[in-house]
């Protein structure tokens, strides 16, 4: 059964205006090293950028978890292993609340063009018999 649906676009020029004007103090409390390796070996950063952080914003979406509920930035990461389709790590608070919802699956969709980076997350709920 699914739990929730997200969606979120960031605007490219934003997020470069932002990462141009705040720099690291800005990509390491949003983004993980990880995320952060894998958008600057690209040759259009910001388009990943932008779609990792539409990606958490749709995270937090799909979840219906208040802001308060303690999850970080960091907690959701977007991998993208060569080849393969991108997918969420959850850590921490981020963690915690897809266990006592009990999600059982996420799901997400990237796509980005020169103007906006996009995503779309679905969490499903465990099926219980």
């Amino acid at each position: 059964m699914i739990h929730g649906l997200g969606i979120d676009t960031v605007e490219v020029k934003r997020i470069a205006a932002i990462l141009e004007r705040w720099q690291d103090s800005f990509t390491n409390r949003v983004f993980t090293g990880e995320e952060i390796s894998y958008c600057e070996a690209r040759v259009n950063r910001f388009q990943h950028y932008a779609c990792r952080l539409a990606a958490k914003e749709a995270f937090f979406k799909a979840l219906g978890a208040p802001r308060v509920s303690g999850i970080a930035w960091r907690d959701i990461s977007v991998v993208s292993p060569g080849g393969q389709p991108p997918y969420l790590i959850l850590d921490g608070k981020a963690r915690y609340w897809l266990d006592k919802m009990e999600i059982g699956a996420v799901h997400l969709s990237l796509t980005h063009t020169p103007l906006v980076g996009s995503a779309v997350v679905i969490l499903e709920r465990v099926e219980r018999c």
